[in-house]
């Protein structure tokens, strides 16, 4: 599904990204892990297309197809959803209204008509009730007077209802406890299946314990210096990084 072939990427001449190689395949759960300015999320935000960053080197195919000249909308449209770390508030947009129109504007771009009205009403109270979520809740500003909990509980929702191929979760467990972290995670496995896949990206192995990743990749100063099972996740918490620096630099 994804594949990153020696990605070079940074921001106003600053390298960041040093040769990443990354494989992802349908069905899989993959967590990204490493210290801070260790260029985590540069590299969310270079696979979901930030104009910001620049790719100096390398490729980036999404079921085959190279995406680097596709604009974040276009990435979007084909099925790539990311999640950030800090959503942005929109008052007066209700969540219902903004999910509606990045439904029917993806089918837009893909030759299709908008989502029957019945359809779109049908689609919200399932997916409302499968996360369980109050339907109150929906016609509410966007983010607007969020708590840090009810923001990433709303883009598990937004996922749950674009039902992207490719889920990329920016520090989705950033500031949350561990109800709210709770809640995230069942949503996210609620929707994982044999046909999508979900990448992680988080400092810490507790949002692992929720979401059980197939592969956990060490990202240090821009590269991929180790890659393993759930165990290695394990390890990091109980080592820190600093004997894998040590491993890098011997």
């Amino acid at each position: 599904m994804l594949q990153i072939k020696n990605l070079h990427a940074g921001v106003e001449d600053k390298s960041i990204l040093r040769g990443i190689n990354l494989e992802v395949k349908a069905g899989e759960v993959h967590a990204i892990m490493g210290p801070n300015g260790s260029g985590k999320s540069t590299l969310a935000s270079v696979i979901s297309g930030k104009e910001e960053y620049e790719v100096t080197e390398g490729e980036i195919l999404y079921n085959g197809e190279d995406i680097d000249e596709l604009s974040v909308e276009e990435r979007a449209h084909k099925g790539i959803f990311m999640s950030f770390q800090y959503p942005v508030e929109i008052p007066g947009v209700t969540v219902t209204n903004f999910v509606k129109t990045a439904i029917n504007e993806t089918r837009k771009a893909q030759g299709k008509k908008e989502m029957p009205a019945n359809e779109m009403l049908r689609l919200l109270r399932d997916k409302s009730e499968l996360l369980e979520i109050d339907r109150k809740f929906l016609s509410r500003s966007l983010n607007e007077g969020f708590s840090g909990g009810e923001k990433k509980r709303n883009e598990i929702f937004q996922l749950a209802m674009l039902e992207p191929k490719l889920a990329i979760l920016d520090e989705t467990d950033s500031g949350l406890d561990i109800d709210a972290m709770r809640i995230v995670a069942s949503g996210v496995n609620k929707l994982k299946n044999e046909e999508n896949a979900v990448v992680v990206i988080t400092h810490y192995q507790r949002l692992l314990d929720y979401i059980v990743p197939d592969f956990v990749h060490v990202l240090i100063n821009g590269k991929i210096v180790k890659s393993g099972t759930k165990e290695l996740a394990h390890e990091l918490e109980e080592k820190g990084y600093d004997w894998i620096k040590e491993e890098v630099n011997a």
